[in-house]
């Protein structure tokens, strides 16, 4: 009887197949196991690292909020037709969902800003959408001006008070979330 293994020549093409098989089998497989636990593979949101430490910051400063008057889980600014009620007191996982998608709109909002939309997104979580599209840090990035960390940091007041918290938390915001040089995306790289 033939050996057919000493025989065998491996090309590179047979092996590819091979491995590509073992991998897509591994995923169904999993996905299967996923889905029958509960969890929905197809509607599962995946967020880049940057925007998880920008999800980290606003939990860490804003806290929970329970039976505030007009904000509600990690301050989202209660509105009308919106899907909870004011005071509503969330679940953490509620609150989480919730932050989630008002920064994901935000982001969408400041999307021709490239990487630095996702500090303008932060810092117009916390002051507001108008805030941040009269302030100079908006318009020295629209202009192209990377130089804003005093004017960012300039968004530390409340009532002319400058607020130590408030002022970390544009520290961290800005050391965590902006890169002062301009980082190409991969389609400007190319070209």
């Amino acid at each position: 009887m033939e050996n057919f293994s000493a025989n065998k020549s491996h090309s590179p093409t047979k092996s590819l197949r091979k491995l590509l098989w073992v991998v897509l089998t591994a995923a169904i497989a999993i996905g299967g196991f996923m889905i029958a636990n509960g969890t929905d593979v197809s509607t599962k949101k995946v967020y880049t690292v940057e925007f998880e430490k920008a999800v980290a910051l606003i939990k860490k400063y804003e806290g929970m909020h329970k039976n505030h008057p007009t904000l509600i889980g990690y301050g989202h600014q209660v509105i009308a037709g919106d899907k909870y009620k004011r005071r509503a007191n969330l679940t953490l996982a509620q609150a989480d969902e919730l932050l989630r998608d008002d920064l994901s709109k935000l982001c969408a909002r400041y999307r021709s800003f490239g990487q630095d939309s996702l500090l303008l997104a932060a810092l117009a979580y916390n002051c507001g959408i108008g805030t941040v599209a009269r302030s100079s840090v908006y318009k020295n990035l629209q202009a192209g001006n990377r130089n804003i960390e005093s004017a960012y940091l300039a968004h530390s007041k409340s009532r002319g008070k400058t607020l130590s918290q408030l002022k970390r938390r544009r520290q961290e915001e800005l050391d965590s979330l902006f890169s002062p040089t301009l980082i190409p995306s991969p389609l400007t790289a190319a070209i």
